[in-house]
Protein backbone atom coordinates (compact mmCIF):
# COMPACT_ATOMS: atom_id res chain seq x y z
CA UNK A 1 0.00 0.00 0.00
CA UNK A 2 2.86 2.41 0.68
CA UNK A 3 3.14 5.32 2.63
CA UNK A 4 0.33 5.48 5.22
CA UNK A 5 0.87 9.27 6.65
CA UNK A 6 -1.93 10.76 8.86
CA UNK A 7 -1.31 14.33 10.76
CA UNK A 8 -2.80 15.93 13.83
CA UNK A 9 -2.10 19.59 14.64
CA UNK A 10 -2.66 21.02 18.67
CA UNK A 11 -1.87 25.03 19.40
CA UNK A 12 -0.70 26.14 22.91
CA UNK A 13 -3.04 28.43 25.27
CA UNK A 14 -2.29 31.57 23.66
CA UNK A 15 -3.74 30.57 20.41
CA UNK A 16 -6.44 33.14 19.96
CA UNK A 17 -9.25 31.00 19.39
CA UNK A 18 -7.99 28.57 23.22
CA UNK A 19 -8.10 32.30 24.61
CA UNK A 20 -11.58 31.70 23.95
CA UNK A 21 -11.99 28.84 24.98
CA UNK A 22 -10.21 29.26 28.32
CA UNK A 23 -12.34 32.29 29.06
CA UNK A 24 -15.73 30.41 28.44
CA UNK A 25 -15.08 27.71 30.49
CA UNK A 26 -13.60 29.96 33.64
CA UNK A 27 -17.38 31.85 33.13
CA UNK A 28 -18.66 28.40 33.15
CA UNK A 29 -16.43 27.41 36.44
CA UNK A 30 -17.54 30.20 38.16
CA UNK A 31 -20.92 29.99 37.39
CA UNK A 32 -21.30 26.08 38.41
CA UNK A 33 -19.01 26.70 41.49
CA UNK A 34 -22.05 29.08 42.97
CA UNK A 35 -25.19 27.54 41.47
CA UNK A 36 -24.46 23.74 40.04
CA UNK A 37 -27.87 24.23 38.02
CA UNK A 38 -26.49 27.49 36.32
CA UNK A 39 -27.27 26.73 32.28
CA UNK A 40 -24.72 28.32 30.08
CA UNK A 41 -23.98 28.79 26.62
CA UNK A 42 -21.51 31.36 26.94
CA UNK A 43 -19.44 32.57 23.25
CA UNK A 44 -16.28 34.78 23.49
CA UNK A 45 -14.61 36.35 20.72
CA UNK A 46 -11.72 38.24 20.57
CA UNK A 47 -9.12 40.67 17.96
CA UNK A 48 -6.97 43.68 18.55
CA UNK A 49 -7.59 45.28 21.99
CA UNK A 50 -11.31 43.56 22.63
CA UNK A 51 -12.80 40.81 23.95
CA UNK A 52 -16.48 40.25 23.69
CA UNK A 53 -18.43 37.74 25.86
CA UNK A 54 -21.82 36.68 24.76
CA UNK A 55 -24.37 33.55 24.63
CA UNK A 56 -27.15 32.70 26.97
CA UNK A 57 -26.63 32.13 31.16
CA UNK A 58 -29.95 30.90 33.13
CA UNK A 59 -28.13 31.09 36.89
CA UNK A 60 -28.90 32.37 40.25
CA UNK A 61 -24.37 32.60 40.81
CA UNK A 62 -23.29 36.47 40.93
CA UNK A 63 -19.99 36.45 39.16
CA UNK A 64 -17.92 39.40 38.17
CA UNK A 65 -17.79 38.21 34.40
CA UNK A 66 -15.30 41.48 33.52
CA UNK A 67 -13.00 39.95 36.00
CA UNK A 68 -12.67 36.65 35.13
CA UNK A 69 -11.78 37.48 31.50
CA UNK A 70 -8.75 40.04 32.46
CA UNK A 71 -7.34 37.56 34.89
CA UNK A 72 -7.72 34.67 32.67
CA UNK A 73 -5.82 36.35 29.73
CA UNK A 74 -3.41 37.83 32.31
CA UNK A 75 -2.49 34.08 33.44
CA UNK A 76 -2.22 33.20 29.96
CA UNK A 77 1.01 35.39 29.59
CA UNK A 78 -0.83 38.12 28.23
CA UNK A 79 -0.21 40.94 30.65
CA UNK A 80 1.61 43.63 28.85
CA UNK A 81 0.63 45.52 25.52
CA UNK A 82 4.38 45.23 24.32
CA UNK A 83 3.60 41.22 23.98
CA UNK A 84 0.51 42.52 21.30
CA UNK A 85 -2.39 42.06 24.19
CA UNK A 86 -2.68 43.25 27.43
CA UNK A 87 -5.50 42.01 29.92
CA UNK A 88 -5.63 44.71 32.49
CA UNK A 89 -6.52 47.50 29.67
CA UNK A 90 -8.69 45.57 26.64
CA UNK A 91 -11.89 46.23 26.32
CA UNK A 92 -14.30 43.90 27.49
CA UNK A 93 -17.89 43.93 26.34
CA UNK A 94 -20.20 41.66 28.03
CA UNK A 95 -23.51 40.90 25.59
CA UNK A 96 -25.43 37.99 27.85
CA UNK A 97 -29.32 36.65 27.50
CA UNK A 98 -30.92 34.11 29.72
CA UNK A 99 -31.49 30.91 28.27
CA UNK A 100 -34.37 30.39 25.82
CA UNK A 101 -37.71 29.00 27.55
CA UNK A 102 -38.57 26.95 24.70
CA UNK A 103 -35.06 25.10 25.57
CA UNK A 104 -35.32 25.23 28.82
CA UNK A 105 -38.75 23.44 28.49
CA UNK A 106 -37.17 20.41 26.92
CA UNK A 107 -34.26 20.33 29.32
CA UNK A 108 -36.18 20.74 32.58
CA UNK A 109 -38.12 17.55 32.39
CA UNK A 110 -37.64 14.60 29.31
CA UNK A 111 -40.30 14.00 27.01
CA UNK A 112 -40.11 10.42 28.07
CA UNK A 113 -41.00 11.92 32.13
CA UNK A 114 -43.82 13.88 30.23
CA UNK A 115 -45.58 10.87 28.16
CA UNK A 116 -45.69 8.64 31.57
CA UNK A 117 -46.58 11.10 33.80
CA UNK A 118 -43.93 10.43 35.56
CA UNK A 119 -42.93 12.96 38.89
CA UNK A 120 -39.26 11.94 37.96
CA UNK A 121 -37.97 15.43 36.63
CA UNK A 122 -35.19 13.59 34.34
CA UNK A 123 -33.32 15.98 32.38
CA UNK A 124 -33.96 16.04 28.32
CA UNK A 125 -30.91 16.09 26.19
CA UNK A 126 -30.21 20.18 26.01
CA UNK A 127 -29.87 19.84 21.92
CA UNK A 128 -30.29 17.35 18.84
CA UNK A 129 -26.89 16.09 17.11
CA UNK A 130 -24.61 13.56 17.55
CA UNK A 131 -21.42 12.94 19.21
CA UNK A 132 -18.28 10.61 18.61
CA UNK A 133 -15.99 8.89 21.42
CA UNK A 134 -12.83 7.04 20.75
CA UNK A 135 -10.47 5.09 21.96
CA UNK A 136 -7.16 2.96 20.29
CA UNK A 137 -4.66 1.06 21.76
CA UNK A 138 -1.70 2.79 19.67
CA UNK A 139 -0.87 4.52 23.06
CA UNK A 140 -0.55 2.24 25.86
CA UNK A 141 -2.13 4.66 28.67
CA UNK A 142 -4.13 7.30 26.97
CA UNK A 143 -5.58 5.26 24.10
CA UNK A 144 -5.35 8.05 22.13
CA UNK A 145 -3.86 8.32 18.41
CA UNK A 146 -0.53 8.40 17.80
CA UNK A 147 0.15 12.08 16.01
CA UNK A 148 -2.50 14.24 18.42
CA UNK A 149 -0.30 12.55 21.34
CA UNK A 150 2.57 13.60 20.10
CA UNK A 151 1.59 17.48 18.22
CA UNK A 152 0.17 17.65 22.41
CA UNK A 153 3.25 17.26 23.80
CA UNK A 154 5.03 19.68 21.45
CA UNK A 155 2.62 22.29 22.36
CA UNK A 156 2.89 21.65 26.38
CA UNK A 157 6.57 21.84 26.00
CA UNK A 158 6.45 25.24 24.21
CA UNK A 159 4.61 26.56 26.68
CA UNK A 160 6.89 25.16 29.71
CA UNK A 161 9.97 26.02 28.36
CA UNK A 162 7.97 29.57 28.27
CA UNK A 163 7.36 29.93 31.24
CA UNK A 164 10.03 28.63 32.72
CA UNK A 165 11.97 30.70 31.47
CA UNK A 166 14.24 28.47 29.35
CA UNK A 167 13.55 30.11 25.79
CA UNK A 168 12.27 33.75 27.63
CA UNK A 169 11.61 35.38 24.52
CA UNK A 170 8.71 33.07 23.33
CA UNK A 171 5.28 34.55 23.71
CA UNK A 172 2.18 32.69 24.44
CA UNK A 173 0.42 32.03 20.80
CA UNK A 174 1.94 28.62 19.15
CA UNK A 175 1.24 25.92 17.01
CA UNK A 176 2.55 22.53 16.29
CA UNK A 177 1.81 19.78 13.81
CA UNK A 178 3.07 15.87 13.80
CA UNK A 179 2.80 13.45 10.48
CA UNK A 180 3.42 9.87 11.51
CA UNK A 181 3.83 7.60 9.18
CA UNK A 182 2.08 4.22 9.38
CA UNK A 183 2.79 0.07 8.37
CA UNK A 184 0.10 -1.67 6.29
CA UNK A 185 -1.05 -2.67 9.87
CA UNK A 186 -1.86 0.90 11.85
CA UNK A 187 1.70 0.30 13.58
CA UNK A 188 3.79 3.54 14.14
CA UNK A 189 7.04 2.93 11.55
CA UNK A 190 8.56 7.04 11.92
CA UNK A 191 7.77 10.31 11.95
CA UNK A 192 7.69 12.06 8.51
CA UNK A 193 7.35 15.83 9.33
CA UNK A 194 6.99 17.79 12.32
CA UNK A 195 5.84 21.27 12.34
CA UNK A 196 6.68 23.71 15.39
CA UNK A 197 5.41 27.56 15.11
CA UNK A 198 6.04 29.84 18.60
CA UNK A 199 5.14 33.59 18.62
CA UNK A 200 8.22 35.24 19.77
CA UNK A 201 9.84 38.82 20.88
CA UNK A 202 11.12 40.92 18.27
CA UNK A 203 14.85 40.82 19.38
CA UNK A 204 15.48 37.30 18.08
CA UNK A 205 17.10 35.82 15.36
CA UNK A 206 14.61 33.08 13.20
CA UNK A 207 18.33 31.25 13.34
CA UNK A 208 18.33 31.17 16.96
CA UNK A 209 14.60 30.19 17.00
CA UNK A 210 14.73 27.37 14.87
CA UNK A 211 18.16 26.03 16.85
CA UNK A 212 16.34 26.68 20.67
CA UNK A 213 12.98 24.68 19.69
CA UNK A 214 14.95 21.78 18.03
CA UNK A 215 16.49 21.19 21.45
CA UNK A 216 14.39 22.33 24.20
CA UNK A 217 11.03 21.46 22.62
CA UNK A 218 11.25 18.76 19.58
CA UNK A 219 14.47 16.71 21.03
CA UNK A 220 13.17 16.99 24.36
CA UNK A 221 9.80 15.26 23.81
CA UNK A 222 9.25 13.26 20.15
CA UNK A 223 10.66 9.47 20.38
CA UNK A 224 14.23 9.30 18.85
CA UNK A 225 13.61 6.30 17.89
CA UNK A 226 10.75 7.27 15.11
CA UNK A 227 13.33 9.99 13.65
CA UNK A 228 15.43 9.39 10.71
CA UNK A 229 17.28 11.24 8.57
CA UNK A 230 14.20 12.07 6.21
CA UNK A 231 12.00 13.79 9.00
CA UNK A 232 11.05 16.75 7.69
CA UNK A 233 11.63 19.68 10.47
CA UNK A 234 9.44 23.10 9.90
CA UNK A 235 10.08 25.22 12.60
CA UNK A 236 8.65 28.87 12.36
CA UNK A 237 8.70 28.34 8.49
CA UNK A 238 7.84 31.86 7.65
CA UNK A 239 10.68 33.14 9.22
CA UNK A 240 8.70 35.87 11.75
CA UNK A 241 6.38 35.30 14.34
CA UNK A 242 6.28 38.34 15.97
CA UNK A 243 2.32 39.58 15.72
CA UNK A 244 0.37 36.92 17.66
CA UNK A 245 -2.26 36.27 19.61
CA UNK A 246 -5.61 38.48 19.31
CA UNK A 247 -3.85 41.11 17.68
CA UNK A 248 -2.40 38.77 14.81
CA UNK A 249 -5.84 36.87 14.12
CA UNK A 250 -9.41 37.31 15.70
CA UNK A 251 -10.32 34.16 17.89
CA UNK A 252 -13.50 32.44 19.02
CA UNK A 253 -14.63 29.54 21.15
CA UNK A 254 -15.17 26.01 19.86
CA UNK A 255 -13.25 26.71 16.90
CA UNK A 256 -10.29 24.28 18.10
CA UNK A 257 -12.76 20.89 17.98
CA UNK A 258 -10.66 18.94 16.40
CA UNK A 259 -7.79 19.71 18.73
CA UNK A 260 -9.58 19.19 21.66
CA UNK A 261 -10.71 15.44 20.92
CA UNK A 262 -8.34 12.86 18.50
CA UNK A 263 -6.75 15.34 15.62
CA UNK A 264 -9.25 14.06 12.99
CA UNK A 265 -8.76 9.88 13.82
CA UNK A 266 -12.55 9.95 13.75
CA UNK A 267 -15.30 12.49 12.93
CA UNK A 268 -16.92 14.60 14.64
CA UNK A 269 -20.79 15.91 15.11
CA UNK A 270 -19.87 19.53 15.26
CA UNK A 271 -20.40 20.90 18.54
CA UNK A 272 -17.78 22.30 20.69
CA UNK A 273 -17.35 21.87 24.28
CA UNK A 274 -16.35 24.86 25.92
CA UNK A 275 -18.75 27.16 27.48
CA UNK A 276 -21.12 24.57 27.51
CA UNK A 277 -22.92 23.26 31.10
CA UNK A 278 -22.89 19.32 30.72
CA UNK A 279 -27.24 19.33 29.91
CA UNK A 280 -25.38 20.13 26.16
CA UNK A 281 -24.95 16.73 25.11
CA UNK A 282 -22.28 18.29 22.93
CA UNK A 283 -20.17 18.23 25.64
CA UNK A 284 -21.40 15.81 27.92
CA UNK A 285 -22.31 12.87 25.93
CA UNK A 286 -18.93 13.16 23.86
CA UNK A 287 -17.55 12.51 27.33
CA UNK A 288 -19.59 9.71 27.79
CA UNK A 289 -18.84 8.31 24.45
CA UNK A 290 -15.31 8.32 24.87
CA UNK A 291 -15.68 6.75 28.65
CA UNK A 292 -17.34 4.14 26.39
CA UNK A 293 -14.62 3.50 23.67
CA UNK A 294 -11.91 3.57 26.28
CA UNK A 295 -12.88 0.96 28.45
CA UNK A 296 -13.68 -1.21 25.47
CA UNK A 297 -10.23 -1.34 24.17
CA UNK A 298 -9.03 -1.26 27.77
CA UNK A 299 -10.96 -4.55 27.89
CA UNK A 300 -9.39 -6.34 24.66
CA UNK A 301 -12.61 -6.31 22.82
CA UNK A 302 -11.22 -4.15 20.11
CA UNK A 303 -8.22 -2.72 19.40
CA UNK A 304 -9.26 0.45 18.11
CA UNK A 305 -13.27 1.83 18.25
CA UNK A 306 -15.52 4.57 17.70
CA UNK A 307 -18.45 5.08 19.32
CA UNK A 308 -21.37 7.92 17.86
CA UNK A 309 -24.26 8.71 20.19
CA UNK A 310 -27.09 11.07 18.88
CA UNK A 311 -29.95 12.78 20.74
CA UNK A 312 -33.50 14.66 20.33
CA UNK A 313 -33.80 18.24 21.81
CA UNK A 314 -35.74 17.21 25.27
CA UNK A 315 -35.49 13.52 25.22
CA UNK A 316 -33.40 11.51 27.37
CA UNK A 317 -32.44 8.24 25.83
CA UNK A 318 -30.00 8.60 22.60
CA UNK A 319 -32.14 8.26 19.37
CA UNK A 320 -29.05 5.74 18.38
CA UNK A 321 -25.86 4.13 19.17
CA UNK A 322 -23.35 2.69 16.62
CA UNK A 323 -20.04 2.12 16.69
CA UNK A 324 -16.90 0.53 14.51
CA UNK A 325 -13.93 -1.62 15.33
CA UNK A 326 -12.34 -0.95 11.87
CA UNK A 327 -12.32 -4.93 11.40
CA UNK A 328 -10.28 -4.68 14.64
CA UNK A 329 -12.92 -6.45 17.57
CA UNK A 330 -12.01 -9.94 19.02
CA UNK A 331 -15.88 -10.66 19.64
CA UNK A 332 -19.04 -9.80 17.35
CA UNK A 333 -19.89 -5.74 17.08
CA UNK A 334 -23.20 -6.59 18.10
CA UNK A 335 -22.29 -8.05 21.44
CA UNK A 336 -20.29 -4.62 21.89
CA UNK A 337 -23.75 -2.74 21.03
CA UNK A 338 -26.00 -4.86 23.31
CA UNK A 339 -22.50 -3.93 26.21
CA UNK A 340 -23.51 -0.47 25.30
CA UNK A 341 -26.94 -0.95 25.59
CA UNK A 342 -27.06 -2.81 28.82
CA UNK A 343 -24.08 -1.40 30.70
CA UNK A 344 -24.24 2.38 30.05
CA UNK A 345 -26.08 5.07 30.68
CA UNK A 346 -26.16 7.68 28.28
CA UNK A 347 -28.95 10.04 29.57
CA UNK A 348 -27.83 13.59 30.35
CA UNK A 349 -28.88 12.61 33.93
CA UNK A 350 -26.98 10.10 33.93
CA UNK A 351 -23.98 11.06 32.58
CA UNK A 352 -24.03 14.07 34.88
CA UNK A 353 -24.23 12.18 38.12
CA UNK A 354 -21.64 9.36 36.93
CA UNK A 355 -19.19 11.96 36.23
CA UNK A 356 -19.56 14.68 38.69
CA UNK A 357 -20.06 17.05 36.12
CA UNK A 358 -22.12 20.06 38.00
CA UNK A 359 -19.92 19.87 41.22
CA UNK A 360 -17.46 22.34 42.08
CA UNK A 361 -14.41 19.96 42.21
CA UNK A 362 -14.91 19.27 38.29
CA UNK A 363 -12.61 21.92 36.50
CA UNK A 364 -13.97 22.87 32.57
CA UNK A 365 -10.94 25.15 32.33
CA UNK A 366 -7.75 22.54 33.05
CA UNK A 367 -9.23 20.86 29.72
CA UNK A 368 -9.53 23.66 27.13
CA UNK A 369 -5.71 23.16 26.37
CA UNK A 370 -4.09 19.92 24.90
CA UNK A 371 -6.89 18.35 24.12
CA UNK A 372 -10.07 17.00 26.68
CA UNK A 373 -9.18 13.18 26.30
CA UNK A 374 -5.83 11.27 27.12
CA UNK A 375 -5.09 13.26 30.03
CA UNK A 376 -2.82 11.53 32.94
CA UNK A 377 -2.10 14.96 34.53
CA UNK A 378 -5.81 15.49 35.39
CA UNK A 379 -7.73 12.59 37.40
CA UNK A 380 -10.74 12.70 34.93
CA UNK A 381 -14.05 10.60 35.50
CA UNK A 382 -14.19 9.80 32.17
CA UNK A 383 -11.07 8.50 31.14
CA UNK A 384 -11.08 5.87 34.03
CA UNK A 385 -10.69 2.31 33.15
CA UNK A 386 -13.76 1.34 35.54
CA UNK A 387 -16.15 -0.90 33.54
CA UNK A 388 -13.87 -3.07 32.03
CA UNK A 389 -14.39 -6.16 34.03
CA UNK A 390 -18.14 -5.66 33.62
CA UNK A 391 -17.40 -5.75 29.70
CA UNK A 392 -15.50 -8.32 29.71
CA UNK A 393 -18.34 -10.81 31.93
CA UNK A 394 -20.89 -9.13 29.32
CA UNK A 395 -18.79 -9.91 26.48
CA UNK A 396 -17.66 -13.26 27.18
CA UNK A 397 -21.06 -14.80 28.85
CA UNK A 398 -22.07 -18.51 27.75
Amino acid sequence: MGKILFTSESVTEGHPDKICDQISDAILDAMLAQDPMSRVACETAVTTDLVLVMGEITSNATVDIEAIVRDTICKIGYDDAAKGFDGKTCQVKIALDKQSSDIAMGVDKALEAKLTDSEIESEGAGDQGMMFGYATNETDDDYMPYPIYLAHKLSRQLSKVRKDGTLSYLRPDGKSQVTVEYDENGNPLRLDAVVVSSQHSEDVSWEQIQKDIRKYVVDAVLPAELIDKDTKFYINPTGRFVIGGPNGDSGLTGRKIIVDTYGGSCPHGGGAFSGKDPTKVDRSAAYAARHAAKNIVGAGLAKKIQVQLSYAIGVSHPVSIAIDTFGTASVDEQIILDALYTLFDFTPAGIIERFSLTKPTFKYQELTNYGHFGRPDLDLPFEKLDMVDKLIEFCHRG
